[in-house]
């Protein structure tokens, strides 16, 4: 029965890429799968491309694909990867230049047809509300602050990019898991009506999409077990027809590939395990069975699946007004008394200085920065240090800016001992996102795939 192996990439823009090379050296594998984009990732991107319309896309593509291409290129492996973001035509051009100084001659192929922001007059004018998909709110109230949206697409056209001969494909917003599957469907032979097969299909990319996290890194359970997190294995399936899988990672890497640490990786992110909504098809996951046969080597089987569903997620960016922040230090003792007071001391004075805020955050970092109001209070006295932050929200710069001036003078008009300051960096734009539905076929219909090859 026919396999193929597929190696897990990076897990969000900015990861480290040279546990892939082990993959691709040690793994036997005949793709990588690559996911750079989060929400927060398409804010990013935004921000560049307010700089720079030439931009947009994830610039970690070149520097990685630099390193990896003279491993992959001899072995036949090909890439699938998001990292064209907000702009993958940019993304392929970029990296065809590159491909050409290389010396290196490959056929890359794009998605697009995910950036639906000028589309949207149309699709409300064809009944489509585009309301929050969360909270019901109405578009209108932030229609004029728009400056991206992206619909998240499937496999169906990666899987057309590859079977034009793509060896590396670039996507914008992809559903995570899609850029694992479309591999798996092209070479398989998989029907887009096998719903069981397809739903296998998108756990093995669920669970390969995070990187380390599914090999022991991040990892909520025995962390100090982890053999040399230094130089961590990215995990590897080897999918057979039927949809069996076996998850493991390159030989002599560190982390682990086990039943936890798979289960912990399976539930990340998933709100209803029984409905795991992606544009390919509904994943029950409570069908599942994870096995381990051997060292580092995880069967995964039996995930079902339902038809696809008849509506697409777009997420959609806006301009949400203005952060300022500071912060301050101070040393034992009462460290948390010290910040307490210095915190009191800047409330007043940014209500003497009339200071308008949509929001503002008062937190203690080395006290309840992470845990918010689940804190344990009960060793104030004790803490070493304590670093205070204040973050305003607001709807004007000018008034976000006057933040940061309230601090320096603290340090000697203040309670006693600081031990530094920080985050006084200026204002800076802040982007909400806004996230909604549209049926899949008005988006669809605009999807086009193109597929170019670089020139020596």
């Amino acid at each position: 029965m026919k396999s193929v192996r597929i190696a897990g990439g990076l897990g969000f823009y900015g990861d480290s890429w040279q546990p892939i090379k082990a993959s691709i050296e040690r793994g036997n594998v005949q793709y990588v799968c690559s996911d750079h984009l989060a929400e927060l990732t398409l804010a990013i991107l935004q921000k560049d491309r307010q700089r720079d319309p030439n931009l947009g896309y994830t610039r970690d593509l070149v520097p990685m694909l630099a390193e990896l291409l003279p491993l992959a290129v001899p072995r036949g492996i090909k890439f699938v990867l998001n990292a064209g973001g907000l702009n993958p035509l940019a993304a392929r051009e970029v990296l065809l230049n590159a491909l050409k100084k290389f010396g290196i001659k490959l056929k890359v192929g794009v998605v697009l047809g995910d950036a639906v922001l000028e589309r949207l007059d149309e699709l409300q004018a064809m009944g489509v509300s585009l309301a929050h998909m969360d909270t019901g709110a109405d578009i209108a109230a932030v229609r004029d602050r728009l400056l991206f949206a992206s619909a998240y697409l499937g496999a169906r056209p990666v899987v057309e990019a590859l079977e034009a001969g793509a060896q590396i494909v670039l996507t914008g917003r992809v559903a995570d898991a899609a850029l694992f599957l479309a591999p798996l469907v092209r070479e398989l032979g998989w029907r887009w009506d096998e719903w069981d097969r397809l739903a296998q299909g998108v756990v093995v990319g669920h669970l390969l999409e995070c990187s380390g996290q599914a090999t022991g890194g991040n990892f909520g359970g025995a962390w100090r077990s982890m053999p040399d997190l230094a130089h961590i294995g990215y995990p590897v399936a080897e999918v057979w027809e039927n949809g069996d899988t076996i998850i493991t990672k390159a030989p002599g890497t560190g982390g682990h590939v086990s039943f936890d640490t798979l289960r912990e990786q399976l539930l990340y992110e998933v709100h209803d395990p029984r409905h795991y909504l992606t544009p390919d098809v509904d994943v029950d996951m409570t069908t599942l069975r994870l096995e381990e046969i051997g060292a580092d080597a995880v069967r995964v089987t039996g995930a079902t699946g339902r038809p696809a569903p008849q509506t697409l997620k777009i997420v959609a960016g806006y301009e949400d007004g203005y952060m300022g922040q500071a912060m301050i230090g101070y040393a034992w003792p009462d460290a948390f008394a010290k910040a307490q007071a210095a915190a009191s001391i800047i409330e007043q004075q940014m209500a003497d200085s009339g200071l308008r805020a949509e929001e503002t955050l008062v937190e203690y970092v080395g006290y309840n920065s992470i845990h918010g109001p689940l804190a344990d209070p009960s060793h104030l006295d004790e803490l070493n240090e304590v670093y205070l932050r204040v973050a305003v929200r607001c709807a004007d710069k000018r008034e976000a800016a006057k933040l940061e001036r309230l601090f320096p003078p603290l340090a000697l008009s203040g309670p006693p001992f600081i031990g530094g300051a920080g985050g006084m960096t200026g204002p800076r734009g802040l982007l909400g996102i806004w996230p909604t539905l549209a049926p899949r076929a008005i988006i669809e219909e605009y999807i086009r795939v193109s597929v170019e090859e670089s020139e020596l």
